[in-house]
């Protein structure tokens, strides 16, 4: 039985992942409850070398997302979106 668990060390980075998007999610939902304003960003290949350097984080980190959040001074504009046949595909 043992020698079965090494199969799932494979898993490990993606469960890391999905961890990752509940603590997002429930963080981004903690501030909205106390009024704050969030915005989850993901262009982390565009600053991460000057994020690691500005806050002497270790280069073997991964920086998966940034979510910056203050008070909101307005209301945001209205969201545009595609119909759900345009966004989900269904297979059977």
């Amino acid at each position: 039985m043992q020698r079965e668990f090494p199969t799932y060390k494979d898993n490990f980075p993606i469960w890391s992942q999905q961890s990752s998007g509940m603590h997002q999610f429930v963080i981004w939902t903690s501030l909205e409850i106390e009024g704050y304003g969030a915005s989850l960003q993901h262009y982390n290949e565009l600053i991460e070398e000057d994020v690691k350097k500005e806050w002497n984080i270790p280069s073997s980190w991964k920086l998966i997302a940034q979510m910056p959040f203050g008070k909101p001074t307005t209301e945001p504009g209205e969201k545009e979106y595609n119909s759900l046949e345009e966004r989900i595909k269904i297979f059977k």
